[in-house]
Parts: C-alpha cells; sequence; structure tokens
C-alpha cells in the first residue's frame, strides 16, 4: 500500500477520535485540544508528519461533526454514561471502517457533513405534533 493509504487511515482515526473525546468531555472547546494532540499522535507511526497532519484534521472534523449528535442526545435526557457508551461503539466501528482503503478520507468528510444536517433538521422534527396537544 502506497503512503496516500496510510493518510488516509490517520484521518479516519482522527475522526474516529474525535466523535470518541467528544462523546467522553461533552464540551467541544474541551474535546478540541485533547482530540488534537491524541489524532496527532496516534496518526504519527502510519505516516509520520502527514499522517499526524492528517489525523489531527480528522479529529478536528469529527469532533465538530459529532457535536450536534451528542448536544442533542443530552438535552433529550440522555445519561452522560449511555451517550458516551453509544458514541464510544461509533467512534469503535469508525475507527474500523477507515482501515478500508480511500473509506478513511471519505469518514473524515462524512461526519461533519451528517453533523451539519442534524443540526439544520433539529428544530422541524416534531413541529406538527405540537397541534395535536392542544386538546
Amino acid at each position: 500500500m502506497g503512503n496516500w493509504y496510510w493518510i488516509g487511515v490517520c484521518a479516519g482515526l482522527g475522526a474516529a477520535l474525535g466523535v470518541l473525546w467528544l462523546g467522553v468531555l461533552r464540551d467541544v472547546r474541551v474535546a478540541l485540544p485533547v482530540t488534537l494532540v491524541t489524532a496527532a499522535a496516534a496518526g504519527w507511526p502510519f505516516a509520520e508528519w502527514s499522517g499526524a497532519t492528517a489525523g489531527a484534521v480528522g479529529g478536528v472534523l469529527g469532533a465538530v461533526g459529532a457535536t450536534p449528535t451528542v448536544r442533542g442526545a443530552l438535552a433529550r435526557g440522555g445519561t452522560r454514561g449511555g451517550t458516551a457508551l453509544l458514541v464510544g461503539v461509533a467512534a469503535l466501528v469508525l475507527a474500523a471502517l477507515s482501515f478500508v482503503p480511500v473509506l478513511g478520507y471519505l469518514l473524515a468528510l462524512a461526519v461533519p457533513v451528517l453533523g451539519l444536517r442534524a443540526r439544520r433538521r433539529a428544530g422541524e422534527r416534531h413541529a406538527g405534533l405540537r397541534i395535536l396537544a392542544r386538546d
């Protein structure tokens, strides 16, 4: 495999670490510095500087992309431990999928896109049920 493969793996692992740290720490301001350091350190053994950079960028994208999901779960009554466990399992799946060629790049890009989509749809999901509550 070429260097492009390992850079993609580092980007995917970084995104998974970003999702994991956000699920555990629950605040993006606290999770971003931790994610930057751990994702860069995780990417270094695979592809040195390019892997560390890809891991750090993937980590930031993963943490920012998972923010609406974690905040929404906690705002709707989810427990901290349960949310961390479910987000941790999702991060483990992301980490495993990042070893598929080219999928690491796509995962690092897909997590923030899905996060933005979830943020836009947050207010419109159950707007029609308010009419039923007026009886």
